[in-house]
């Protein structure tokens, strides 16, 4: 029987982990499961023969960290486990079908398939090409199911999958996504915008969600969403929370409870459920011995549309309406304090309100040194001064958690404007005692606060620009990363400071070829040493030679500020034909600067 078959007359259980109840068998928590492939097949299919006996109809491969990164292998090494795990599971399947256990129908095998880890800086290109690889050979082994499971996104999931019924349109696929207790992944995507935007990927034959959370949660969750009419629905959680016991990471036992949350997540009309970390073939005989896997039915199914958030209609942004004015709009950077003392930011805001300037942006600890909270000082000046503000986030020092304590905060305090960055690095002198978060890119940020405006800032949506890196590597690259942006809800965009002649055609390039608003960079460079540093100790800023000689060592102060002011001058004249308005950096706070430059 198919497993299509299969679905359309019972609920389907999925076996339950391996990766831990792996490690906890050889009394390691640091132990490998897929290494054990090649090591230990006998372990593994043991395992498998488990989870058959217990009740799974779906048996897992035992692939889920297969990548070349997690598992030091090469690509032929790495395709050689992946094949050996499939071989382990169909010999378990075959030897208990012999047996003659739990074989009133066959038992399935999915090539299970998890999220190869990357960063910021990770080649979505070479990520995507090993996925493809874990593909092929589960296509080369004939497999009939294959499970993407703990994702964050779609976004290897939408190319791969139509690689896969490129290839054959058989193949069952499952797509399983890691949400947290709010019901978001960590590329900032809620759970019912998953399934909104799943529901139209016709290659996908069911969607649902594991790991990250406990049975509990997961029914917390699930039953406040509706369930798209066109997938099976897949409910794999967690055993719960681990604790930490004597140096050692463990799972409470906590099966009754595990199979009645599991039992009412079916009878929400769920079609195929099981187990992620923390559960073991108890689990799952505790489903197969209690669920009804044939009474429970679907439950109410919807017709997910495409719906129009509202924006426009709803709420417009003061700040973003004045693109529309005809006139250049004007952006000032302030830098947080390194202390308590914001007596001197206090008074430069006001300087740059009486300078006329639309909106201040507010620094995230620039180059990756601690300073004041954007966010918060941001609130501050926007309350004593009276202007708009717009401070920095960045992924750097932030987790998912906090970023969105942080967006909450903000916006009850009227913040309706952010620039999403990734953010500098640590830098090297500090890493002994401190880390970098970048659990997410700018991206990834952009398509959180994209789900918090469509679910909770509706009325009054956050608009939120980016940066626009226009000297890194590929033009074409370059705009295909802004694309990305747009797509995550990029409404502008704001360029490092510009100085060349060949950033100045590179912006304009960019300009002619994509629909955006942008900000163009302008920093007047304040003394001989100041021109130096920027040029030399800072990546994405390009200094021609030509602008470092108009300088010298000395120059009074007055004199090298109306040097600055002058090249500034300059720049933007060469910009006004397509800058949509400008953005100031002015190095230590000069506000003064303002009064030197004529904005066209």
């Amino acid at each position: 029987m198919k497993i299509r078959d299969y679905l359309n007359k019972y609920k389907l259980i999925i076996d339950g982990a391996m990766g831990t109840y792996y490690a906890e068998l050889e009394n390691n928590e640091n132990a490998i499961s897929e290494l054990a492939n090649i090591t230990a097949p006998k372990k593994i299919e043991s395992i498998h023969r488990e989870y058959i006996k217990a009740g799974a109809k779906l048996i897992r491969t035992n692939t889920f960290a297969a990548s070349k990164e997690v598992l030091h292998m090469d690509r032929e090494e790495l395709k050689d486990m992946i094949r050996s795990a499939y071989h382990i599971a169909k010999a378990a399947v075959i030897a208990e079908e012999a047996d003659g256990a739990n074989t009133r129908h066959q038992v399935y095998i999915a090539g299970d398939i998890g999220p190869i880890p990357e960063n910021a800086l990770s080649d979505e290109e070479e990520i995507l090409l090993e996925y493809q690889l874990m593909v092929d050979v589960f296509l080369e082994e004939k497999a009939e199911v294959i499970l993407f499971e703990t994702f964050s996104d779609l976004k290897y999931i939408i190319p791969l999958v139509k690689y896969i019924k490129g290839k054959d349109k058989e193949v069952f696929i499952i797509t399983n996504f890691c949400i947290n207790k709010n019901g978001y992944t960590t590329s900032g995507f809620s759970a019912r915008k998953l399934l909104e935007d799943l529901s139209s990927i016709d290659e996908i034959d069911a969607c649902g969600f594991n790991c990250g959370i406990g049975s509990g949660h997961m029914f917390e969750n699930l039953k406040k969403l509706p369930f798209p009419e066109n997938k099976y629905i897949v409910s794999m959680p967690n055993a719960g929370y681990p604790e930490q016991l004597q140096n050692r990471m463990i799972f409470t036992d906590n099966v009754n409870y595990f199979e009645g949350n599991l039992r009412q997540i079916a009878e929400l009309g769920t079609d195929m459920i099981g187990g992620c970390c923390g559960t073991t073939p108890e689990y799952i005989k505790a489903l197969h011995e209690h669920i009804d896997l044939a009474g429970t039915g679907r439950g109410v199914r919807v017709s997910f549309t495409q719906k129009d958030n509202g924006y426009k209609e709803l709420y417009s942004n003061a700040f973003y309406d004045l693109f529309s004015t005809g006139r250049k709009v004007i952006a000032v950077e302030l830098d947080p304090p390194y202390d308590a003392n914001y007596d001197k930011m206090i008074q430069c805001a006001h300087d740059i309100k009486k300078s006329g300037a639309d909106i201040i942006t507010i620094a995230d600890s620039p180059m990756g040194r601690s300073r004041a909270d954007s966010i918060l000082m941001s609130i501050r000046i926007g309350k004593e001064v009276g202007i708009p503000v717009m401070p920095h986030v960045c992924c750097r020092d932030r987790n998912m958690i906090a970023m969105r304590s942080s967006l909450l905060g903000a916006y009850i305090n009227d913040v309706r404007n952010l620039l999403v960055v990734t953010g500098d690095p640590v830098p090297t002198v500090s890493r002994v005692s401190t880390t970098g978060v970048f659990d997410y890119n700018s991206i990834q940020l952009m398509n959180f606060i994209k789900e918090m405006n469509e679910e909770h800032f509706i009325e009054a949506p956050i608009y939120y620009g980016g940066a626009l890196n226009y000297g890194r590597g590929s033009i074409d690259k370059v705009i295909e990363r802004m694309q990305r942006k747009i797509d995550g809800g990029a409404k502008y965009f704001l360029t490092q400071p510009i100085y060349s002649e060949k950033d100045i055609e590179r912006i304009a390039y960019i300009k002619e070829r994509i629909d955006t608003k942008i900000l163009c960079g302008i920093m007047p460079l304040v003394s001989y040493r100041n021109a130096n540093f920027i040029k030399n100790e800072i990546t994405g800023i390009n200094i021609p030679d030509e602008i470092i000689t108009r300088y010298h060592p000395d120059m009074t102060k007055e004199e090298a500020e109306n040097v600055g002011a002058s090249i500034a001058n300059e720049i933007i004249e060469k910009l006004s034909s397509f800058a949509d308005g400008y953005y100031f950096m002015l190095p230590f706070n000069r506000t003064s600067l303002l009064d030197k430059i004529i904005i066209k």
